[in-house]
């Protein structure tokens, strides 16, 4: 197996975008979500384009900041987890990953100690 090739058919969206947030990957979750949009045919393009307002200037100053974001969201019936962070190659700022996974509306919460 090829050092990412367990990704590919991951049942989460992941996407990497390097600094000036061009997507470099994408897997197969990601290319089905966008398939309207272009699907794979995305790579290589500036994800600040698929953004429209307001996600737009939400995601801009993120790429800037180097800052993680993380939020839920519901679209069409589905609550997704949404988790936005910088990812860093021999310790300089690359860009961003974004994992997107469905989760359930409700759903247990534990506290360890």
């Amino acid at each position: 197996m090829s050092e990412h090739e367990w990704i590919k058919e991951f049942p989460a969206a992941v996407t990497v975008c390097d600094a000036a947030g061009i997507i470099l990957e994408m897997n197969d979750k990601t290319a089905k979500t966008f398939e309207k949009d272009g699907g794979y045919n995305l790579v290589g393009k500036n994800m600040l384009d698929c953004h429209p307002e307001p996600a737009r200037s939400k995601t801009e100053p993120l790429l800037a900041a180097k800052e993680k974001n993380v939020y839920t969201i519901e679209k069409n019936g589905v609550k997704k987890l949404i988790f936005q962070s910088p990812w860093y190659k021999d310790g300089r700022y690359a860009g961003f990953v974004e994992l997107s996974l469905e989760i359930p509306f409700e759903m247990p919460h534990s506290i360890r100690t």
